[in-house]
C-alpha cells in the first residue's frame, strides 16, 4: 500500500495498481502510514472495509441513491443501473457516486475510487458495522476530514476540480415529452405555452426525431429543414434539447457506424470483433469512450447539430443500457422453446419468466465486452461505471474546440464522481409517485456533495399518471432545482403544465412564474458555489448541529439565505416544520405578493394551500429577486427586489455574469455587496456594484424580528 497526502486533511491510500479514473484531479506527496485511518481491513480476492458505528452517527452522501438522507440501515451498490422501477429494495440506481461522510464524535469523508462494483453495507447485515465490498484489490481509498461535515464535503469538493457551468437559459423552464413526433407537435406545444403565458426556455426532442434512431440524424420526413426549424423556434424564444444514445446503430452506409468500425472505435467481444448489443435501433456497437480518440471523434460528432443552432443536449441509455445481446435473446428463447406442452410448476414457471425479465441489462452481458486501454483489453466490468462519464466528457471536449468560450447545457443519465466537471445529470426515469417527489427531496444534497450542482428530477414523474396535485407539489419543489425540467414517457398522461383544467394551469403557471423571479438568486448561488467547491443544497444539519436538526430529512437548506419545506403527501393541506432559529415565512399564493409571518425557533404545524409554496428566509439573510418574463433572455435585471429579515445587521453578496461565456474564470463576473444595518429604529441600507453588469437600483423590503416592514429602494454605487 502507498499512502498519499493530497492536502492537509486528505490523504489518499493507493492498493495495488487501480484504473486511473480521472475522478481526482490533485496528486499528492507520499507519507508514511501503514493502515488505512478508521477501518480494519481485510484482503482476499476482494478489499472489504469494516467500521464500528455509534448509534448516533450519521452517515450523509453516496449521491444519486435511495432511502433517506442518513444513509443508515440499506445496502448500495454502486453499479449504474438502467432500472427505471425505483422501488425501495432496489440497491442501485443511473449514478455511481462512492463519496460519503461519517458524522458523529468521529467524523470523516471516504471515498473509494473504483469504477467497478461497490458494495455499501450501511448497518443493514449488523445494525452497527459500515461495510464496504470492493470488487476488486486495486483501489484507491480517500480519507477526508475536517471540523464538520459542511466542511469534509468542502475539502472533498476541492480536489475533485471546477465544475459545470450551464448557459444562465439552462436555469429556466424546460419542457420535454418522449412522444413528440414532428415539427407541427413541438411547435404546437410552443403555441400552448405561449397562449397560456407559461415562462418556458427549451422545449426536447426525444428519440422521435431521428431517423430509426440513429445518433446525430435527423428524419427529413418529421423534422424537415432541420435549422429553420431550430432558427424558428428560437425567435418564438425556446431552444430545442436533443437526446444523443449510447449505442450506434449497426448498419452499412451510416456514417457513424463505418467511421467506428474503419477507425477501431467501438468496445469489443472476446473474439475482439465489435460487441453487439440491441437498444431502441436494434442491434448497436457501443463507442469505446475510454479510448481517447474515440471520444474525440464522437465529441465532435455534435457539430453538425451545433451547426444547426443547437446549443444544448442530453446524453441517455449511457450505463450503457442493453436491451437485449444475441446470446442472451437465444437463451431465453430456448427456455421458451423447451417449456412447451409442458405442465409447469411453480419453479419451471419463474424460472420461464426470469429468463426473460433477465434479458435486459444482464450481469454476463457486461462481463462480456472490453475496452482497449493503452493498447490491453481490459473487462468492462471492471470500468463500467466509467461509461456515462466518458461519454458525456466526450460531448465536453467536442464543444471545447467547437466553440472555446461558449457554455452549452449538457447533462447525462449515468454518471460517475468526477463528471461533474463535464456536465450535470438527471435522476434518470421515475415515476409519478409521491415517494418519488419525496426521494428527490432526499437525494438533492447527497448529489451536491459528490459534486453535481446541476441537477433535478424529471418534475410530475416520468412514467405513470401524475394527478393535478402531484403535478403542482411537484413543481413547487423542482423551482428550487437548477435543473428544472417536465419530462413524461409515451403513453402517459399529458403533463405539460396546459393539460390541465383551467385552475390548475393557473397555479403552475404562477409557480413557473415564480422560477423567474427566483433566477437572480438561485444563479447566484449556484455560481458562489461552483466557484468556492461548496454546495446548493445542504440538509439542515450542515449549518444547524443541534439534534433534532441532524434527524431533519424532508427540509433543505437552498444557498445562504433559504431553507424550504416541500409538501409530499398526497391530499395534504399542511405539514410539520422544524426551524432551527427564528424564520420569516414568505407564503407565496399565486400573486407572489408578500404574506410574511415572523416565526420562532420550534416546531409548528404549518397550513399550506395547493396553491400556495411556503419559503423560508434565514435571521439576518436576504433574497434577491427579479420580475418574472417569458424566458431567460426576456428577464430585465437592471433593477431588483430584495426580501431581507435582519435584526441587527446582515449582509449578502449577489453574483451576476454574463451567462453566455466562460469568461467568469477569468474574472469577469459582478458581485453586488449589499450590506443593511440596524441603527436605532432605523435600517440603513447601502449596495456596491463590483464588476461589469449593470443593476441600476434596489428595491429592499426590510423585516425585522418583530414583523415591522420598512421599504427602500437605493441606487446601486458603482466602483
Amino acid at each position: 500500500m502507498k499512502v498519499y497526502e493530497i492536502k492537509q486533511y486528505v490523504t489518499k491510500y493507493t492498493i495495488g495498481q487501480p484504473f486511473a479514473t480521472e475522478a481526482v484531479m490533485q496528486e499528492g506527496k507520499p507519507i508514511q502510514k501503514k493502515q488505512i485511518d478508521y477501518f480494519q481491513v481485510e484482503e482476499k480476492e476482494e478489499l472489504c472495509l469494516k467500521y464500528k458505528m455509534d448509534s448516533e452517527d450519521i452517515v450523509w452522501g453516496l449521491g444519486e441513491n435511495q432511502r433517506g438522507m442518513n444513509k443508515r440501515g440499506g445496502v448500495y451498490e454502486s453499479y449504474c443501473s438502467d432500472d427505471p422501477n425505483h422501488t425501495p429494495d432496489k440497491k442501485s440506481l443511473y449514478g455511481a457516486h462512492n463519496f460519503f461522510i461519517m458524522d458523529g464524535e468521529v467524523g470523516f469523508g471516504v471515498f473509494i475510487d473504483y469504477p467497478g462494483k461497490v458494495t455499501f453495507d450501511v448497518g443493514f447485515t449488523h445494525k452497527d458495522i459500515l461495510e464496504i465490498t470492493i470488487g476488486t484489490t486495486d483501489v484507491d481509498i480517500y480519507i477526508i476530514k475536517g471540523e464538520n461535515a459542511r466542511e469534509i464535503t468542502r475539502e472533498f469538493l476541492a480536489i475533485l476540480g471546477e465544475g459545470y457551468a450551464p448557459p444562465k437559459w439552462a436555469f429556466g423552464y424546460q419542457q420535454s415529452r418522449w412522444s413528440y413526433r414532428d415539427a407541427q407537435e413541438v411547435e404546437k406545444v410552443a403555441e400552448d405555452l405561449l397562449y397560456n403565458r407559461i415562462p418556458c426556455d427549451s422545449i426536447y426532442l426525444d428519440i422521435d426525431y431521428m431517423e430509426d434512431y440513429k445518433d446525430f440524424t435527423i428524419s427529413k420526413e418529421n423534422f424537415p429543414n432541420f435549422r429553420d426549424f431550430v432558427n424558428r423556434m428560437k425567435q418564438k424564444g425556446f431552444r430545442l434539447i436533443p437526446i444523443i444514445d449510447a449505442g450506434v446503430k449497426i448498419e452499412e452506409g451510416y456514417d457513424v457506424y463505418e467511421e467506428g468500425i474503419a477507425n477501431n472505435y467501438f468496445c469489443l467481444d472476446k473474439k475482439g470483433k465489435p460487441f453487439v448489443a440491441a437498444v431502441w435501433p436494434g442491434k448497436v456497437h457501443f463507442p469505446d469512450f475510454l479510448n481517447p480518440e474515440a471520444r474525440k471523434w464522437f465529441g465532435l460528432k455534435y457539430k453538425d447539430l451545433i451547426n444547426d443552432g443547437i446549443e444544448g443536449f442530453w446524453n441517455d441509455m449511457n450505463e450503457p443500457a442493453i436491451f437485449y445481446t444475441e446470446e442472451g435473446l437465444k437463451e431465453a428463447i430456448e427456455t421458451a422453446e423447451t417449456s412447451k406442452n409442458k405442465n409447469l410448476d411453480i419453479h419451471s414457471f419463474f424460472h420461464l419468466m426470469d429468463s426473460f425479465r433477465g434479458i435486459s441489462n444482464s450481469l454476463k452481458d457486461y462481463q462480456s465486452f472490453y475496452h482497449r486501454v493503452e493498447g490491453e483489453l481490459v473487462n468492462h466490468h471492471e470500468l463500467h461505471n466509467l461509461y456515462g462519464y466518458n461519454m458525456t466528457r466526450a460531448a465536453a471536449e467536442g464543444f471545447e474546440e467547437i466553440d472555446p468560450n461558449k457554455r452549452f447545457l449538457l447533462f447525462s443519465r449515468a454518471s460517475y464522481i468526477g463528471m461533474h466537471r463535464y456536465g450535470g445529470i438527471w435522476t434518470g426515469d421515475n415515476h409519478s409517485w409521491w415517494q418519488h417527489l419525496l426521494l428527490n427531496i432526499k437525494m438533492m444534497p447527497s448529489l451536491n456533495m459528490c459534486g453535481f450542482l446541476y441537477s433535478g428530477a424529471d418534475t410530475g414523474g416520468f412514467s405513470g399518471e401524475v394527478n393535478q396535485q402531484l403535478m403542482i407539489r411537484w413543481t413547487q419543489f423542482s423551482i428550487f432545482t437548477p435543473l428544472f425540467r417536465n419530462h413524461s414517457a409515451m403513453g402517459t398522461r399529458r403533463q405539460e403544465p396546459f393539460a390541465f383544467d383551467g385552475e390548475t394551469i393557473e397555479v403552475l403557471r404562477s409557480t413557473i412564474e415564480l422560477r423567474y423571479k427566483l433566477i437572480p438568486y438561485i444563479y447566484s448561488e449556484y455560481m458562489k458555489a461552483l466557484l468556492k467547491k461548496d454546495v446548493y443544497f445542504q440538509p439542515l444539519a450542515f449549518q444547524y448541529p443541534d439534534e433534532r436538526s441532524r434527524r431533519v430529512e424532508d427540509q433543505l437548506l437552498v444557498g445562504e439565505t433559504l431553507m424550504i419545506a416541500p409538501l409530499y403527501e398526497e391530499n395534504a393541506i399542511g405539514r410539520y416544520v422544524w426551524l432551527p432559529e427564528e424564520m420569516l415565512l414568505w407564503g407565496v399564493h399565486k400573486n407572489h405578493e408578500g404574506n410574511y409571518r415572523v416565526m420562532e425557533k420550534g416546531d409548528h404545524y404549518l397550513e399550506v394551500a395547493l396553491e400556495e409554496t411556503p419559503i423560508f428566509i434565514r435571521k439576518n439573510k436576504m433574497l434577491v429577486l427579479g420580475k418574472t418574463g417569458l424566458n431567460v433572455e426576456a428577464l430585465d435585471h437592471r433593477e431588483l427586489q430584495m426580501i431581507a429579515f435582519v435584526d441587527t445587521k446582515a449582509s449578502y453578496i449577489y453574483y451576476d455574469d454574463d451567462g453566455k461565456t466562460k469568461e467568469f474564470r477569468n474574472g469577469n463576473y459582478t458581485e453586488i455587496i449589499v450590506e443593511i444595518e440596524k441603527v436605532g429604529e432605523i435600517f440603513k441600507i447601502k449596495a456596491e456594484n463590483r464588476g461589469n453588469r449593470t443593476v441600476e437600483k434596489l428595491h429592499v423590503e426590510v423585516i425585522d424580528t418583530r414583523g415591522n416592514r420598512r421599504k427602500q429602494t437605493i441606487d446601486v454605487i458603482h466602483d
